[in-house]
């Protein structure tokens, strides 16, 4: 299950249990909607409560990173597992943005806001 906000260019995405395609494909279109109309986005992606995804949900993601490499300007991801960490220092390799890996949603936020 996955929750999604949208304010100005920040979109804030927290996943529960299971991500599935379904949920990727709700995400999809969110952030489609802001390209659109906000240009570059920043993202917040909460991890926390992430309990296991589908294999379509990793390479969606990547065909969606590699189409769209150019259109983040800030990638912040929440999450305490170093498995998840370690995939997000590798997405580095097809994404143009800034990505950092936190602890909790306040230094994420800071960190969004920030020039």
């Amino acid at each position: 299950m996955i929750s999604i906000t949208t304010e100005n260019n920040i979109v804030r995405a927290a996943v529960l249990a299971e991500f599935t395609i379904a949920d990727f494909h709700e995400f999809e279109e969110n952030i489609l909607y802001g390209f659109k109309f906000q240009g570059t986005m920043n993202l917040l992606i909460d991890l926390r409560d992430m309990l296991d995804f589908t294999i379509d949900v990793a390479w969606e993601e990547l065909r969606f990173s590699r189409e769209h490499a150019n259109d983040f300007g800030k990638i912040a991801i929440i999450t305490s597992s170093q498995w998840l960490s370690w995939s997000a220092w590798l997405n580095r390799l097809f994404v143009e943005a800034d990505i950092q890996v936190f602890d909790t949603p306040e230094s994420a936020e800071v960190w969004l806001k920030q020039d």
